[in-house]
């Protein structure tokens, strides 16, 4: 399985200006290989393959004064970033066709110096390294230093260098690690993702939805209204930027690590995990939109799945239609209607359901009968 491992870098002044041009001749590459195959398509052209672009924009681009630049940063990010153009024509042309199922896929546009991330990525033809001393030594910019919090399972077959929003640099590495599987245990769990709560669990244990961004929204306020008071173009306005960047980051920084501890613990605690495939794009566009976005569903289901992966555990998804809230646990009568400010019920049957738990209990069951369904048999049974 591969694996990013992300780690902080702290790069020097002289570092930092070779990173910048570094970001700038791959935007430029990136760009102008878009630009090329764009007017090759107004002007009737065949189109340009991936190997006539790389001498066009690149090898013979810097033979001219106006791109004679480009030689100063490593050519493997040159060709790293006109690979990440193919990338995303093949996946536009792949999503247009109908060849790649999910959303479809726009296509690409032209990268912008304002962007609120840059990136740049090494490859081994680039002979990046990580030195005696824990530095990360890259070409033509220099030993950098990082800060680990861990070690790499193994060696690194690429990096990627990116300079986030608020001016924090990091370190990306793929990495190829092994499964380790963890000992065998009967306990199984059904998950109910929730609002009120954020993980309702079907032992009847409940998770406090944390809610950062509702609990930053003073500080972010305040920083947004002092960029609005500044003039465009100053360096006060900049400086006012990157302030409100840091704080929008230290809210990520803290979801995201919530997301890992929270699925970490119940991958390490449950031999098989059942959660609802929820729309999260559809709840998106509700007008509980910033609740959505600000408890991080997505992300979290996401780590059960790769953490599950690798660990020898179970992940199922059960069908976002799947009643779960309206039908009884204990009778399995569905309800007609159940209105969102319904939070405690009472079937025909004389059992009274909290919403939630009945919901996480539900989902098990479904799971549980999903999972044994012709799990390891064969399709027709034997005469």
């Amino acid at each position: 399985m591969q694996l990013r491992y992300n780690v902080r870098l702290y790069p020097s002044p002289p570092q930092r200006q070779a990173l910048a041009r570094a970001f700038g001749c791959a935007r430029t590459v990136y760009n102008d290989g878009l630009r090329a195959r764009q007017q090759a398509r107004a002007h009737g052209l065949p189109y340009v393959s991936d190997a006539d672009l790389s001498k066009q924009v690149i090898t013979a681009a810097k033979t001219t004064p106006e791109r004679a630049w480009l030689g100063e940063v490593s050519a493997v990010v040159l060709q790293q970033a006109l690979a990440d153009l193919n990338t995303a024509f093949r996946n536009f042309f792949a999503s247009v066709s109908g060849r790649r199922k999910g959303p479809k896929i726009a296509a690409p546009r032209f990268r912008s110096k304002r962007d609120s991330r840059q990136a740049i990525r090494f490859t081994k033809n680039a002979c990046f390294s990580i030195t005696a001393g824990g530095r990360l030594r890259l070409p033509k910019i220099g030993d950098v230093d990082v800060r680990w919090s861990r070690d790499l399972p193994s060696e690194p077959s690429s990096v990627t260098v990116v300079k986030d929003a608020s001016g924090r640099y990091f370190a990306s590495f793929v990495v190829q690690t092994s499964d380790e599987p963890l000992p065998e245990t009967a306990s199984e769990v059904g998950i109910d993702l929730g609002l009120a709560h954020f993980a309702v669990l079907s032992d009847g244990r409940k998770i406090d939805n944390p809610r950062f961004l509702r609990r930053a929204e003073r500080r972010l306020k305040k920083a947004q209204q002092a960029l609005s008071r500044k003039a465009k173009g100053s360096a006060n306005r900049k400086k006012a930027v990157v302030k409100v960047a840091r704080a929008h980051a230290k809210v990520a920084d803290a979801r995201r690590d919530f997301a890992h501890k929270l699925s970490t613990q119940i991958i390490r605690e449950n031999q098989a995990v059942y959660v609802e495939d929820l729309c999260v794009k559809g709840l998106a566009r509700t007008r509980l939109a910033k609740s959505v976005h600000d408890a991080g569903w997505g992300r979290f289901t996401a780590m059960l799945a790769y953490k599950a992966a690798r660990y020898g555990r179970a992940l199922v998804k059960i069908d976002r239609w799947f009643p779960s809230s309206k039908k009884c646990g204990a009778c399995g009568v569905v309800a007609e209607s159940m209105p969102l400010d319904v939070r405690t019920w009472t079937c025909a049957c004389g059992a009274v359901h909290n919403r939630d738990v009945n919901a996480a209990i539900n989902i098990l069951a479904a799971g549980r009968a999903e999972r044994l369904n012709a799990y390891g048999g064969s399709v027709r049974p034997a005469a």
